[in-house]
C-alpha cells in the first residue's frame, strides 16, 4: 500500500481548501483517498463537538449516504467515541461481537468486522476520528495504524478549519435559505464542439447503486420476475452493444462484454437464485450478492479487477430496475446533458451509445485522451473546473454552448432562442457548404496537403467528406484504451485493414501504441505510476512489452500489403530508442515472412518529434528516419515544463513561447536541407492564428482533425508566402511571448484544441 503517496495526496488537499468548493466536496475527497490508498472497504470522518460531547458522522465512502449528518455517537461511546475519549487507535477483528460496539439500524456496515478508529486532535484538543472498516478476511495491520495516525495528525488543522466553517453554515441554517453554489453561467472549455439545451443529470453510478440498497421492497417479486429481469436486461445490454458497434466500426469497441459475461457467470447467478428460493426478495437477493462481489473486486492488487466494481454496480441497477418494471424512460439518459466528475472511456462509450445530448466533465484537460475521443464520438462536451456543478439539482434546465465553453443553468428563454437561431443558421450554411476543394492552395499557389487525423473508424466518414488527402495520423492507441485487455493481433489487423480499404490509395501514417500519461490502460498491471508524463508511456511503454508491441507491427505490416503505409514511433528521446524500435519492425518482417503471410516489405519508418531533446541532435535524427512528425502537444508541454492537463497551470501552456517557435523552425529547416518530409499533428496544426507562422517557416503538409479542414483550407488559400515568411522571420527574432502574440493578433490561449 502506498501509505506516503497517500500522505501526499492529503496534503495536496490544503490547496482544495483554499479554492472556491464546498467543504462536502472536501471531506468526500478525503474518505476517497484514504479508501482508495488503505484499500478498506469504509472510510468514514466523524467531528467532535465540545459542547454536548458528541460525535457525528460528516463524511463517508462506503456506508449509506443518508448516515451522514444522522449518526451521532456520546464521548466513549461505541468503539469509535472509546478511541476519541482515550485518545488512542484502537483496532478490533471482530467489531460487532466487541462489547464498546455500538449498531446502527440501516447505514450497512454489518459486513465489514475489521474496525479501526483513530483519534483526530491537536494536542490534548479533541477534533474528531477517522473510521476504517474492511471485510472479515482482511485485517488491519500495524502498519495501517501507522499510517491511519499520520494522516490524522496531518489532516488535524485542515479538519479543525472545516468544523468551523461547518459550524457557521448550520448557525445560518434557520435564517437563510440554503442555496446551490454555482453561478448562472460557468465558462469553461470546450473539449468536443456542439450546442444542447436539456435537462441536467448527474452521473454518479456509485450513488444510483447506494440508492437502490437503501429502498425498501414492499412487493414480494418472484423467481420468474427476476428470469424475466435477467434476459431483459441481457437484451438491453445487446442493444447497447451494437448501438456502439454501428457508431465506432472498430472490432474492439466491445465495451458491455463484462456485463454480459457476468450475467451468464452461473456462480453469480446461481447465488441469487439459491437466496430467492431461501425467501429472500430478488431485488434484496440481488443487492446482497452484487455487494458481496463488490467487495472482493474492490480489495484487488489489480486495478482491471478493482474497475470492474462500476460494470457490477451498473449491472445490478439494471437488472434491479428490470425486476421492480421501473419504467422504461428512467431507464434512459437519452437527450440528457450529463454531469460527472470524471470517466473512464468505456463510460464515455456508454453515455454515447445511450445518445446524451452533451457532458459536462468537472476534471480533466481539453487536450486529454477523452476529449479526443469525446470528438470522434461528437459528443458536445464542456470542462468546468467547479465541482459546485454536481451539487445542482438534477431535471435543472442547462443550455451546453460547446463551441466557447459556457454552460447557462436555466437560461432565460431569449438566450434560448438565440442560440437556437444562430445554430438554424450554421446547420443552413453547412448544408450549402462551401465545397472543399481536393488540392490546397495558397493565395500565390504555392501547394499544402491536408491530411486527417484519425483516432477510431467512425472519423473516416467525415475525412472522406472534407476530401482529406491521406491519414497524417492514426491513434492507434484508442481500440487499447476502450477494451478491457490487449487486443490480439488478429484483431488490430481486422481494424487496420478497414481503415486502409476506406482511404483507397491515400497514404496512411500509423502511430504506434501511445499510452501512459492521461491515456492509461485499466488492464495493466503496471499503469499506477508516480509522475506519468514522464513515466513508463509510449515507445517505452512498447519496448517493456515486446509481445504486445510485435503483434501491433505486424497486424500494421499485413493490413499495408496493399497499400501506401508509414510507421511512426511516438515519444523518441534518443537515436538508439528509435534504432531499437526500426530493429523490431524488420524482425516482425522476417517472422511474418516465415508464417508466409503477405505484407507490405518496404514501409516508411519515422517518428513522432514530442521531446526537445532531439531537437539539438535534430541533423542525425532526420537522417536517420524516412519522415518526420511534430506533435506540438506534448513538444510544447516538455519545451515549457508544463502538464497540459493540469488546469492550475493551463496559463503557462504557451504554444507561441519563443523556444517553441523556434525549434520548430529549425526541425522543417533541417528536414528541408536533407530532402525528408515534415509534417505537424498537434493542435497548432488546426488552429488558424499558427497557420501563417507555419507556412512561413516551409511546413507544407498538416494533419488535422477532419473538422477543421474546411476552416483551415479556407484560412490557406488567404495567406501569401512572402509575407508569412517574413511574420516567421519577425517571430523568431523576438524574445517576448506578449510580442509574438501580438504579432500573430492572438491572446495566451489557442483558438482550437486537437
Amino acid at each position: 500500500m502506498e501509505h506516503t503517496q497517500l500522505l501526499c495526496n492529503i496534503s495536496e488537499l490544503n490547496h482544495l481548501f483554499r479554492e472556491n468548493i464546498s467543504i462536502e466536496y472536501l471531506l468526500e475527497r478525503i474518505v476517497d483517498l484514504i479508501c482508495s490508498h488503505m484499500q478498506t472497504s469504509v472510510c468514514s470522518i466523524y467531528l467532535y463537538e465540545q459542547s454536548n460531547k458528541t460525535l457525528t458522522l460528516r463524511a463517508s465512502h462506503g456506508l449509506s449516504p443518508e448516515s451522514i449528518n444522522k449518526v451521532s455517537l456520546k464521548l466513549g461511546e461505541g468503539i469509535t467515541g472509546t478511541a476519541l475519549k482515550e485518545m488512542r487507535a484502537i483496532s478490533v477483528h471482530k467489531a460487532s461481537s466487541d462489547p464498546r460496539y455500538k449498531h446502527f439500524a440501516s447505514i450497512n456496515e454489518e459486513q465489514y468486522d475489521n474496525f479501526l478508529a483513530v483519534p483526530i486532535h491537536r494536542g490534548i484538543e479533541r477534533i474528531g476520528a477517522i473510521v476504517l472498516q474492511r471485510v472479515k478476511k482482511k485485517k488491519f495491520t500495524e502498519n495501517d495504524i501507522l499510517a491511519c495516525r499520520a494522516v490524522s495528525s496531518q489532516l488535524a488543522n485542515m479538519i479543525e478549519n472545516v468544523r468551523f466553517i461547518m459550524d457557521i453554515h448550520e448557525q445560518h441554517a434557520n435564517t437563510a435559505a440554503e442555496t446551490k453554489s454555482v453561478e448562472k453561467v460557468i465558462r469553461g472549455r470546450s473539449a468536443a464542439k456542439g450546442f444542447a439545451v436539456s435537462e441536467l443529470e448527474i452521473y454518479d453510478q456509485d450513488r444510483d447503486f447506494k440508492r437502490y440498497k437503501k429502498l425498501s421492497y414492499d412487493k414480494q417479486f418472484t423467481i420468474k420476475d427476476y428470469h424475466r429481469a435477467i434476459k431483459a436486461t441481457a437484451n438491453q445490454l445487446k442493444t447497447l452493444q451494437k448501438k456502439v458497434e454501428e457508431r465506432l466500426n472498430d472490432a474492439a469497441a466491445m465495451i458491455f462484454t463484462s456485463h454480459l459475461m457476468i450475467l451468464q457467470d452461473k456462480a453469480f447467478t446461481g447465488e441469487i437464485e439459491k437466496l430467492i428460493s431461501e425467501g429472500i426478495n430478488p431485488p434484496v437477493a440481488m443487492i446482497k450478492v452484487a455487494q458481496k462481489y463488490i467487495d472482493i473486486f474492490s480489495q484487488a492488487d489489480n486495478n482491471f479487477v478493482r474497475e470492474k466494481v462500476q460494470d457490477v454496480e451498473d449491472l445490478s441497477v439494471r437488472i434491479i430496475k428490470n425486476i421492480i418494471r421501473e419504467k422504461e424512460e428512467s431507464l434512459e439518459l437519452r437527450g440528457k446533458i450529463v454531469a460527472a466528475r470524471d470517466l473512464f472511456p468505456s463510460e464515455l462509450l456508454r453515455l454515447s451509445s445511450e445518445e446524451v445530448s452533451g457532458i459536462i466533465l468537472v476534471s480533466g484537460g481539453v487536450t486529454s485522451h477523452l476529449s479526443i475521443l469525446a470528438r470522434s464520438l461528437q459528443v458536445p462536451m464542456v470542462i468546468a473546473n467547479d465541482p459546485a456543478i454536481m451539487q445542482v439539482d438534477e431535471g435543472t434546465q442547462v443550455l451546453l454552448d460547446a463551441d466557447s465553453g459556457n454552460i447557462y443553468f436555466s437560461p432565460e428563454e431569449e438566450i434560448i432562442l438565440e442560440f437556437e437561431r444562430r445554430n438554424k443558421e450554421r446547420l443552413a450554411v453547412s448544408a450549402a457548404g462551401r465545397e472543399v476543394k481536393p488540392q490546397t492552395y495558397t493565395s500565390d499557389g504555392t501547394r499544402i496537403t491536408i491530411l486527417a487525423n484519425i483516432n477510431l473508424l467512425s472519423d473516416l466518414k467525415q475525412a472522406r467528406d472534407v476530401k482529406c488527402e491521406g491519414i497524417g495520423l492514426y491513434r492507434t492507441e484508442f481500440p487499447f484504451i476502450i477494451r478491457s485487455d490487449f487486443p490480439s493481433e488478429q484483431e488490430q489487423y481486422i481494424t487496420y485493414k478497414r481503415l486502409i480499404d476506406g482511404v483507397g490509395d491515400k497514404p496512411v501514417i500509423f502511430r504506434t501504441l501511445d499510452v501512459g500519461g492521461d491515456k492509461v490502460l485499466s488492464y495493466y498491471h503496471d499503469a499506477k505510476e508516480m509522475n506519468p508524463a514522464i513515466g513508463l508511456r509510449s515507445i517505452r511503454f512498447s519496448l517493456q512489452n515486446i509481445e504486445v508491441f510485435e503483434d501491433q507491427i505486424k497486424a500494421i505490416l499485413r493490413a499495408g500489403s496493399n497499400g501506401d503505409i508509414g510507421i511512426m514511433f511516438p515519444m523518441i528521446s534518443s537515436l538508439e530508442e528509435f534504432e531499437t524500435a526500426r530493429a523490431i519492425v524488420e524482425e516482425c518482417k522476417e517472422q511474418l515472412k516465415k508464417r508466409g503471410e503477405e505484407h507490405i516489405s518496404n514501409p516508411k519508418i519515422g517518428l513522432m518529434l514530442e521531446l526537445p531533446s532531439l531537437v539539438e541532435i535534430i541533423d542525425d535524427v532526420v537522417k536517420e528516419s524516412d519522415f518526420i512528425s511534430i506533435g506540438t502537444n506534448d513538444f510544447i508541454q516538455f519545451m515549457v515544463g508544463v502538464d497540459r492537463t493540469n488546469e492550475k497551470v493551463s496559463d503557462f501552456y504557451i504554444p507561441h513561447h519563443p523556444a517553441v517557435m523556434r525549434s520548430l523552425k529549425r526541425i522543417v529547416e533541417t528536414a528541408d536541407k536533407h530532402g525528408k518530409p515534415v509534417s505537424m499533428c498537434g493542435s497548432m496544426a488546426g488552429d488558424k492564428a499558427f497557420l501563417p507562422f507555419l507556412l512561413g517557416i516551409g511546413m507544407r503538409t498538416l494533419s488535422i482533425s477532419p473538422s477543421y479542414i474546411p476552416e483551415a483550407q479556407s484560412v490557406i488559400e488567404k495567406i501569401d508566402i512572402s509575407r508569412a515568411q517574413k511574420l516567421a522571420d519577425d517571430i523568431c527574432r523576438t524574445p517576448r511571448i506578449a510580442e509574438i502574440a501580438k504579432l500573430l493578433k492572438i491572446d495566451h490561449t489557442p483558438d482550437s484544441v486537437e
